[in-house]
């Protein structure tokens, strides 16, 4: 991979056998450190970013041999950067589980996946750095808000088996979430297709009918006066789709301040409630190995606190 900060002229790159499976995003990120996501995106909507000739979309998983068309590229002009001490601490003891093909980390909230959109680091940059010469990739996502389960690939092999685990809507993933008002009954079944309202900004999912197919179940825990608290499993996996769904049904997260209204947030903010409630809580897979493998992050303090608040 190359390091220096400006990329000039057209290059033809092809992919290892451990870089196989990967998405087209995250494998151009890395290969052009220092260069914004935001333009690592543009170049391949615009069709910059080839694959064997052809045209891609971020999502698209690449195939050892593939040959990789890069085009010129320049960073924002900085520096690499350097992830504190401090937040080097809070991953390492994050970690939830280790061995030869995964790692599962408990993400903090307001801390990203990975650099971009302004952002200088993610956590997967922080692992990086305090594990240098480790393969380390994202089999999947969170958002920035959202706390809890997250699972990284060790080998070119495990990220293919656990992209193809995630694809394929293979993984049970369960979170832990804060609805604002009464859901009707003990078990709800949202099925509504999604899509966002603009595709070139990162604004508001929204129910539409031709959006993407996606199935979220919400099953109650919880009543309090005025809010519900729930476990919602995730059937598919599109963006944002517990926070749509929510709002989708008249029952926005607490906390959610794109999904919910001010009137909401300074509701919540009163009872304490500084972030998104919203954490992936339990995560199932069949691991490389060909053992089933469950996860669990117990919920974080500052919402369980949020929580004996409404119980008294």
């Amino acid at each position: 991979m190359p390091t220096n900060d400006n990329h000039s002229g057209v290059r033809m790159v092809h992919v290892d056998a451990d870089r196989q499976g990967q998405r087209v995003d995250n494998f151009l990120s890395n290969l052009l450190k220092g260069v914004p996501r935001a333009a690592v995106y543009r170049m391949i909507r615009t069709g910059q970013v080839r694959i064997n000739g052809g045209r891609c979309k971020p999502a698209t998983r690449l195939e050892a041999g593939d040959e990789v068309r890069v085009p010129p590229a320049h960073t924002r002009g900085q520096r690499e950067v350097i992830v504190s001490d401090n937040v080097l601490v809070q991953v390492r003891e994050a970690i939830l589980h280790e061995d030869k093909d995964l790692l599962v980390v408990n993400k903090p909230a307001g801390m990203a996946v990975h650099a971009g959109s302004g952002l200088p680091w993610g956590l997967i940059d922080a692992l990086r750095q305090d594990r240098p010469g480790e393969y380390l990739e994202l089999a999947h996502r969170l958002d920035r808000e959202t706390s809890g389960c997250l699972v990284l690939a060790r080998n070119g092999p495990a990220l293919n088996h656990l992209s193809a685990q995630f694809r394929e809507g293979l993984v049970r993933k369960f979170y832990l979430c804060l609805m604002d008002g009464r859901l009707p009954e003990d078990l709800v079944e949202v099925d509504a297709p999604l899509s966002r309202t603009d595709a070139e900004s990162r604004g508001p999912v929204v129910v539409q009918p031709d959006g993407k197919p996606a199935r979220t179940r919400f099953r109650l825990l919880e009543r309090f006066h005025g809010a519900s608290y729930v476990e919602a499993e995730l059937l598919t996996g599109r963006t944002h789709q517990i926070r749509a769904h929510a709002r989708h049904i008249g029952l926005p997260l607490a906390g959610d301040a794109k999904y919910s209204d001010r009137e909401s947030l300074k509701r919540w903010k009163k009872q304490g409630l500084g972030r998104l409630f919203l954490h992936a809580h339990r995560l199932g897979l069949g691991a490389p190995s060909g053992e089933h493998m469950e996860f669990n992050a117990v919920l974080p303090g500052s919402l369980r606190e949020v929580l004996d608040r409404l119980q008294r």
